[in-house]
């Protein structure tokens, strides 16, 4: 079967910039745009799911490097797609260990999967809100850790991160 993975590359960058377009309606007070969320990013995360089953983790080296961030961002926005975070998390865990994905994006993920999953998250990566004007970073596993092991995997430290949540 020969791949068409110039389409791919297009259909994935298309879909993070439908993701970026719409993502205000994440958190909006309207429920019908915050369902609207729910259903793009529930339509895309299916795509990826086939995607993966089809192409394994299309990769910077399969498909570029924009399309292949933009599978990350939505395997990242599938919240309420656990079985696809999981499977990207697999497949995006062995593609960083050939060398084939970045461990920064692997660790967000990663973080993102834990979270959803209802654990505590090893990188710090994901903020539950923002109360009082300061963001509030869902549990960590090892706080005192976290900017060690944000290091290793190239995220800024943890104040600086969370700083950009900050009321201004």
């Amino acid at each position: 079967m020969v791949y068409d993975v110039a389409a791919l590359a297009v259909e994935l960058t298309e879909m993070a910039a439908a993701d970026h377009r719409s993502a205000a309606q994440a958190n909006s007070d309207d429920p019908a745009e915050r369902l609207a969320w729910r259903r793009l990013t529930a339509r895309h995360g299916d795509r990826l799911g086939e995607i993966m089953a089809e192409y394994g983790w299309p990769t910077a080296e399969l498909v570029g490097e924009e399309a292949a961030r933009a599978a990350w961002l939505i395997a990242q926005h599938a919240d309420r797609q656990l079985d696809i975070q999981r499977r990207a998390l697999q497949l995006m865990r062995e593609a960083v260990s050939a060398g084939r994905a970045r461990p920064r994006e692997l660790a967000f993920l990663q973080d993102r999967t834990l979270v959803n999953e209802g654990r505590k998250q090893i990188y710090g990566t994901q903020i539950a809100g923002v109360e009082q004007g300061l963001p509030v970073p869902w549990p960590c596993a090892e706080p005192e850790r976290v900017d060690e092991l944000r290091a290793e995997v190239g995220i800024e430290p943890f104040d600086e991160y969370v700083a950009r949540f900050s009321a201004v």
